[in-house]
């Protein structure tokens, strides 16, 4: 296990909020692979023999007391479609991460827990679709530079469908098992709501907002966002997103960019 330059360590004890930050950023841009650049999932999925291919980037920006943490996070996930209601998903993260307070200063970067899961679009009717979504990461990351939990987690999400044209509206409810090293929240709930609507030819306007458990166990305040977003398609098989987010309480990233490319084939 590679170990962080004793240059990198801090001299004084980084305060407890930091861990939970830090562990609050790398949750955010691991849950769900949903249309970029939305967190919530929707029921759709590739089709027996298709694939899809998503290129994302988020930087956030999160200050607690005296200490900032910058993130940045790229992903690329790999859709397959087994059959038409049913697809495989793997996404391989690589995190870059620096936080500093008036006396130190600490970085790191490396691939995080590889995430691999599985939609199932169970019920489709007027409308009206409804699937679940399992998965499980790979702790591939390495926790002692920040960059993974250090243990297998496991999730399970609901996820619901309404379309409406020129509406959509899309409903996640999860349960995570937060296994990991750092004494955090082992059961993690998750809520969001996300709607997009149709407002010319090629390009959508997009709205989403949850709210998500603490992974430090001695708060009770949820880390809850909202985001605002475009998604332009180029070509039928081939878009772009782009959004800005916002953290509606203290235990949420304070702001967020996230974007990138969709291209299914």
């Amino acid at each position: 296990m590679k170990v962080i330059a004793s240059s990198m360590i801090p001299q004084t004890t980084a305060p407890w909020a930091f861990y939970v930050s830090l562990f609050a950023l790398l949750l955010s841009t691991a849950n769900g692979f949903a249309a970029i650049p939305l967190i919530t999932d929707d029921t759709g999925t590739q089709g027996k023999g298709k694939f899809q291919l998503e290129l994302f980037g988020e930087y956030g920006h999160d200050k607690e007391e005296r200490i900032t943490i910058k993130n940045s996070n790229v992903a690329s996930t790999l859709t397959y479609g087994i059959i038409d209601p049913v697809d495989i998903i793997v996404s391989i993260p690589y995190q870059f991460w620096r936080s500093e307070d008036p006396q130190s200063m600490t970085k790191g970067d490396g691939i995080s827990d590889i995430a691999i899961e599985s939609k199932w679009r169970f019920y489709e009717k007027e409308g009206l679709s409804i699937a679940l979504k399992p998965g499980f990461t790979i702790p591939t990351g390495d926790e002692e530079k920040g960059l993974g939990a250090g243990r297998a987690t496991y999730c399970l999400y609901f996820v619901a469908s309404r379309e409406m044209n020129p509406w959509a509206f899309h409903l996640n409810l999860a349960y995570i098992r937060n296994e990991n090293k750092e004494d955090e929240r082992k059961d993690i709930w998750h809520a969001s709501l996300a709607s997009a609507v149709d407002v010319m030819k090629n390009l959508k306007l997009a709205v989403d907002t949850g709210v998500e458990s603490n992974p430090d166990s001695l708060s009770s305040t949820p880390a809850a966002y909202i985001l605002g977003g475009v998604i332009y398609s180029l070509r039928e098989n081939l878009d772009i997103g782009l959004g800005l987010k916002s953290g509606l309480t203290k235990a949420e990233t304070d702001i967020a960019v996230r974007g990138g490319i969709t291209w299914r084939f």
